[in-house]
């Protein structure tokens, strides 16, 4: 077929700010399940079904929102319905309407990327479907309602519900568990190890795809699932702020949630789970959703009080407390401790960031990009020691003093975060007969299933093909991919033979401003620049033998997402498409 070029204008975003990173997932219960580590209490209750199947008649309302004329093909808008908004689409001369906000953290829709019948999120690149306003792509759970349109004398008429207007969320019709009654506590159908977002988001696609028996899952954690990125991102959250799921939706889509457990070996020919109290349960499908551990201090005086990993809610409140008018190193400057460095700001008297290579996000973001990045730090007052480390942690009265670094300098410390990395948390799989690759991750195929048929695998302790890059074998530690993974693991339990496809898209806020990245850029050789470094406000194309294979932005929106959804379409991005100035053409010699 002829040539054919999807153009992308690069066009600079008004000035609006909207606080992205702040708006918690919804209200959530602020109650939480207490599984005794050996004796388990299972509450089983009768769930009467609550489905209306007749629409409340005062809950709808019905409203003209603009002549035809209005929409262009291609075209979003946002409409009011006088008791709350929707998002109005033209697509190949049919209109749509659903939602206008992201369920995930509130994006405006009508500021994302219309492209083939669906809408990509400006902000963190959730994906919804404009004909059933289902969710296709993450980070979030829940999908958007949709509403009816109709067209009458020139005019267009949405008939929406009220009460969707105002949640502007949707969550998919769950199956109810019907096993229930002639119940084995030691045994389950599907038995989840770990309640990140890919444990989460495989217990409910099972749900939503009608599956209708025994679903366990097991957390190490004290609390029911929750938004792990808050953490360093907004340090004060409650867990009722940053808990996905309230308590109840577990109790009502009979999704079994055991905390403070963790299991210390599988048993794979005989589909038994050993759980560390020597607690026994067999399975029939096993999903392995461990995530990472974060690695810690080799040096002396590495058990020092007042030294923290951010991994729960509890540490990153300690944190902030702590470092109230004190001061607060910080050992590693990437996601973690950037972000923990710039919340610290407002709060400490002082914050210090010690660093092995010469500038922050170096492997990630590059040179440039660390430099511009490093630069608005310091005009934040934060301290940069780089190209060293830590040698000792002195403390007074058990508690943290000062840090000694291997430079010789000695900085004053009340606490410390590490945040140095980590490593897939699969010790326990060791023996297990499941294939893990030398540096311990699960590796899997492209349906999310190990070498083991039955057991899969997601999230931060995996390794698997990304299409994107030749299927190359990868680990992405990263939010939208662990749900990814474990949607794509849940409808492989089921036999759908669903590959995965997903464009990698993650983001980082710092001083209330957001870096978005989508794409794999791991040994990229060049870095295309457009826009303003200095400024902040710019785009970077990463590239590899000529072809784009990862892009960032900081003020730039929806830059990012467009370049997902021409990713996610199939096509290359060469680099000399990038590089005129301006604006970027994107083509393909198909």
């Amino acid at each position: 077929s002829p040539g054919f070029e999807v153009k992308i204008e690069v066009v600079l975003p008004e000035k609006e700010r909207a606080k992205e990173e702040m708006s918690p997932n919804g209200k959530a219960s602020p109650l939480v399940y207490k599984v005794n580590g050996t004796a388990r209490h299972y509450h089983l209750e009768e769930h009467p079904i609550t489905i209306n199947p007749y629409q409340n008649v005062k809950d709808v309302v019905e409203a003209s929102v603009c002549h035809v004329k209005d929409l262009e093909n291609g075209q979003m808008r946002e409409v009011d319905l006088g008791c709350g908004k929707a998002l109005l689409i033209k697509e190949n001369g049919d209109y749509y309407a659903m939602g206008h906000k992201c369920p995930h953290y509130g994006a405006p829709l009508v500021k994302g990327v219309l492209s083939k019948g669906r809408v990509r999120c400006p902000w963190h690149g959730a994906c919804f479907s404009i004909g059933t306003g289902d969710i296709e792509d993450f980070p979030g759970l829940d999908s958007l309602p949709k509403f009816q349109v109709k067209i009458e004398k020139e005019k267009v008429y949405i008939r929406a519900s009220k009460q969707a207007l105002l949640t502007q969320r949707r969550t998919k019709v769950m199956a109810k568990c019907i096993s229930l009654s002639n119940y084995n506590i030691s045994s389950t159908n599907v038995l989840i190890i770990g309640a990140g977002a890919g444990g989460l988001v495989c217990a409910e696609t099972l749900r939503q795809e009608g599956f209708s028996d025994r679903i366990v899952m097991c957390t190490m954690d004290r609390h029911l699932p929750y938004d792990r990125p808050k953490l360093s991102k907004s340090m004060d959250s409650h867990l009722d702020q940053i808990t996905l799921r309230p308590k109840e939706f577990f109790r009502t889509n009979d999704i079994e949630v055991l905390t403070e457990t963790q299991v210390a070996a599988v048993d794979i020919k005989n589909k038994i789970a050993v759980f560390k109290d020597g607690f026994k349960m067999d399975y029939n499908k096993l999903l392995i959703a461990t995530g990472n551990t974060p690695k810690a201090l080799s040096c002396k005086g590495k058990e020092v009080e007042n030294v923290f990993n951010i991994r729960t809610p509890e540490d990153a409140n300690r944190v902030v407390k702590l470092a109230s008018s004190k001061n607060a190193v910080i050992v590693g400057a990437s996601f973690l401790g950037m972000e923990v460095a710039a919340y610290l700001t407002e709060k400490a008297h002082s914050v210090s960031v010690v660093e092995l290579e010469e500038v922050p996000f170096k492997k990630f973001f590059g040179e440039k990009v660390g430099q511009a990045l490093m630069k608005m730090f310091e005009n934040n007052k934060v301290k940069f020691y780089m190209q060293t480390e830590v040698s000792e942690l002195r403390e007074q009265e058990g508690k943290l003093k000062e840090v000694v670094l291997k430079n010789g300098k000695v900085l004053r410390a009340d606490v410390c975060v590490i945040g140095i990395g980590a490593s897939p948390a699969t010790g326990f799989l060791k023996q297990s007969g499941i294939n893990i690759d030398s540096k311990g991750f699960i590796v899997v195929n492209k349906m999310m299933q190990t070498n083991i048929p039955g057991v899969f695998a997601a999230g931060d302790a995996v390794t698997f093909p990304l299409a994107l890059r030749n299927n190359k074998k990868v680990n992405i530690p990263h939010w939208q991919m662990a749900h990814v993974h474990g949607r794509i693991a849940a409808l492989n339990m089921l036999a759908h033979g669903t590959e995965i496809s997903t464009v990698p898209y993650l983001w980082t806020a710092v001083f209330g401003k957001s870096i978005r990245y989508a794409g794999h850029g791991e040994g990229f050789d060049d870095v295309v620049f457009q826009g303003d470094l200095d400024e902040l406000k710019f785009v970077a194309f990463y590239t590899k033998n000529e072809e784009v294979i990862a892009v960032a932005s900081m003020n730039y929106d929806p830059i990012v997402s467009k370049v997902a959804e021409v990713m996610a379409s199939g096509r290359a991005i060469r680099k000399r498409d990038v590089e005129s100035n301006g604006s970027s053409h994107f083509s393909s010699d198909e």
